[in-house]
């Protein structure tokens, strides 16, 4: 186990440097290969309407007359350590972990990014839970009464789910439960520390909209699965050990066809604690995604780059205890 959780760790330490590297050469190599002068690179990072006092301060920022090595070594050192960026006579710090500047407004991202990510957060978190439990109850309902009535109408509902875009049933969910039944005032987010009662209240529509996406494809998932490991021998002998059916279901059956549940839950999840961009565009909540929108919009190249980074870092952490989880999920699966 110790061994195995090892070289884990240093393959995801290995995937996070790829991916930064990936990132730096997106931003940084491909406009040269491009075509594009180091001067012309500058501009981008500080608006068309700069003026050459702020792009030559850019310029040595960022090293961008350096060699690509350096640059590259100075983008890992700033997010150990920070950076300091000159302007003139006056001088910004871009406290560890640095991941980015912008150079438009003159803000770190980092600390942007850690007021977003409570909002991305909660609205990941509560929205996994309903998907998960309803997805996977829905699915193994499904299986047990394969050809019925029941099974039909779980997947006639698991087909919307899947085919109805998270823009389409979000504003469908606010015109409804906002407007035609005022039963919500509005779906802005209060901070749990404040209330954890409007906080609860406030994210329901935004939780259930992007469940009802999700939780279909899982129940579609979790079917297929159990359809699949409920014919194998070792459930027949399970059976006729006269164990309960209840707990044939449970620890035999759904425990194995889990296995391809939990590896896309750790996909999903880490892309929505990245930023999901549509439902907090539609709710208007100002989380990672939105943050990263703006960004994409002011051509704030420093902000992308930085979410870019912290996205990438907790789907590699989600995939990691994903892995981990394996054995404890799949009794057949073992850790060599």
């Amino acid at each position: 186990m110790t061994a195995y959780l090892i070289r884990r760790l240093f393959a995801a330490l290995m995937l996070l440097f790829v991916v930064s590297a990936v990132t730096f050469a997106i931003f940084f190599l491909v406009p040269r290969l491009g075509g594009q002068s180091i001067d012309e690179l500058a501009v981008q990072y500080v608006g068309k309407d700069a003026n050459p006092e702020s792009v030559a301060a850019v310029k040595k920022n960022l090293g961008l007359d350096q060699p690509l090595i350096v640059q590259y070594a100075d983008f890992i050192k700033a997010i150990f350590v920070g950076a300091e960026y000159k302007f003139g006579p006056d001088a910004s710090t871009c406290d560890a972990p640095c991941f980015g500047y912008s150079f438009k407004t003159h803000v770190e991202v980092w600390p942007e990014i850690t007021q977003r990510i409570p909002i991305t957060l909660s609205l990941a978190v509560g929205a996994a839970v309903l998907w998960v439990v309803s997805g996977v109850t829905i699915g193994v309902i499904s299986a047990l009464n394969r050809g019925t009535f029941v099974d039909r109408l779980a997947m006639t509902v698991a087909l919307l789910g899947v085919s109805l875009p998270i823009f389409f049933t979000g504003l469908l969910g606010l015109a409804l439960f906002t407007s035609q039944w005022p039963i919500w005032e509005s779906v802005d987010y209060i901070p749990i520390t404040e209330d954890p009662g409007e906080w609860f209240w406030n994210l329901i529509i935004p939780w259930c909209s992007l469940a009802f996406l999700y939780s279909a494809l899982y129940a579609r998932l979790t079917r297929a699965g159990m359809l699949e490991t409920m014919g194998e021998d070792y459930i027949r002998t399970a059976r006729a050990k006269g164990l309960r059916e209840s707990k044939v279901v449970t620890k035999h059956g759904l425990r194995a066809a889990l296995t391809p549940i939990v590896t896309i839950f750790g996909m999903d999840f880490g892309l929505l604690v990245g930023g999901a961009i549509i439902t907090e565009q539609v709710f208007s909540l100002q989380g990672m995604g939105a943050y990263a929108v703006q960004a994409v919009k002011d051509s704030d190249l420093p902000i992308v780059m930085g979410v870019t980074l912290v996205a990438a870092f907790f789907i590699v952490f989600c995939n990691l205890i994903v892995d981990l989880l394996y054995a404890a999920i799949d009794p057949r699966v073992r850790y060599s």
